[in-house]
């Protein structure tokens, strides 16, 4: 009759001390990609894939954090992880980490569907959204949403200084929100897009070409004017508490961006 060995003990290498007395910030993992959900301003949801950032804080005495269990909390949320499940997500990575803090970005494209303005055509518009969750010294849950939203610029100066016509080109202009209510992606892009010389589509038939090409001309911004009309807009809306505006044009005559950026927290009273 066999007997059974006795299983031989694996040493934890990664939860030994170390004795270099240096906490570490944020430690773990990068660009894993999962498939979510995200409930749509309709009602519908859309079934998309995310990529995940996701760290804890180390405390100086552990020499390593376990780069498994990152993996093991994404999976056991199968295809459920959600706005709804993003901070009890967090927590728990907080939790099985045995960390005081924790930040989890997710990243994924979002699609809203969009009619031509003069057509009616629809087409679907993506949108790069990122979700930005944190555990902060004593429990303090922190969320962000992060929308790149494409728009159309038309340069002024060109336009006043021309015979006729004016260079235009495509900007992205990035908002970086905290909110203290429900916000939805589709809303937070409108804001956008209605700052803008003129908003893209993904289809356009010749009335529509010829609608958004006049509406542009008809409405140009500089770079400083598009970061300063959208921070007018977040300025108004009671639901965001923080923002930061950024708007890079990708000029059309040059072989250069322009840039601006406006920060500002409504909750100080600079």
């Amino acid at each position: 009759m066999t007997t059974l060995e006795a299983p031989i003990a694996i040493p934890d290498v990664q939860n030994s001390a170390d004795s270099r007395q240096l906490a570490i910030n944020k430690v773990g993992i990068k660009s894993i990609r999962h498939p979510i959900k995200v409930m749509d301003k309709n009602g519908g949801v859309q079934h998309t894939i995310a990529v995940f950032n996701m760290y804890v804080g180390l405390p100086h005495n552990f020499k390593g954090t376990h780069m498994s269990r990152f993996v093991e909390i994404l999976n056991s949320h199968e295809r459920e992880i959600s706005v709804e499940s993003f901070e009890p997500m967090l927590r728990e990575m907080v939790h099985k980490l045995e960390a005081e803090t924790g930040h989890v970005e997710m990243t994924f494209p979002y699609f809203i569907n969009k009619a031509a303005p003069v057509s009616g055509v629809q087409s679907l518009m993506d949108y790069e959204v990122t979700f930005i969750g944190e555990i902060r010294e004593g429990g303090i849950y922190a969320f962000t949403m992060k929308i790149v939203v494409p728009v159309t610029s038309l340069c002024p100066c060109s336009k006043k200084i021309s015979a006729y016509g004016a260079h235009n080109q495509r900007s992205h202009v990035t908002v970086t929100t905290t909110t203290n209510d429900h916000l939805w992606i589709e809303e937070l892009v409108q804001m956008v897009e209605a700052q803008a010389s003129c908003e893209l589509y993904g289809l356009l038939k010749r009335p529509d070409e010829k609608f958004v090409t006049e509406r542009a001309y008809d409405n140009p911004k500089f770079v400083e004017d598009m970061v300063r009309d959208v921070a007018g807009v977040m300025n108004r809306e009671a639901r965001i508490d923080a923002y930061i505006v950024e708007s890079e044009n990708f000029e059309s005559i040059h072989n250069h961006s322009a840039y601006a950026l406006i920060e500002h927290d409504k909750r100080t009273k600079q």
